[in-house]
């Protein structure tokens, strides 16, 4: 079975930076385009990144554009999100799969922004 593990998260102050890993196991994720996710406190998930098979292609919301970064190291089965400049409106539970949802929610990563 698929395990997703999602860490990195904490507390910083706005404009900080955090580096968020997702690892798994139980398959290789060379095959999979992977995306981030995050949820804040009584609201819905939001899609946040993406990043394909191979990693020569990456996408992001708008919200998050040009102050975060998804990379993938197939080697290490891992996937980043390098957040830098981080505002107070990223607060939420981060959370990894494939783009396609296909693998059982990890626990997510906090990330919380505040002065």
């Amino acid at each position: 079975e698929v395990q997703l593990v999602e860490s990195g998260g904490g507390m910083v102050e706005p404009g900080g930076s955090l580096r968020l890993s997702c690892a798994a196991s139980g398959l290789p994720f060379s095959n999979y385009d992977i995306t981030w996710v995050r949820q804040a406190p009584g609201k819905g998930p939001e899609w946040v990144s993406v990043i394909n098979t191979g990693g020569e292609s990456t996408y992001y919301a708008n919200s998050v554009k040009g102050r975060f970064t998804i990379s993938r190291d197939d080697v290490q089965n891992t996937v980043t999100l390098q957040m830098n400049n981080l505002k107070p409106e990223d607060t939420a539970v981060y959370f990894c799969n494939s783009l396609g949802g296909n693998w059982p929610w990890g626990q997510g990563t906090q990330v919380t922004v505040s002065s």
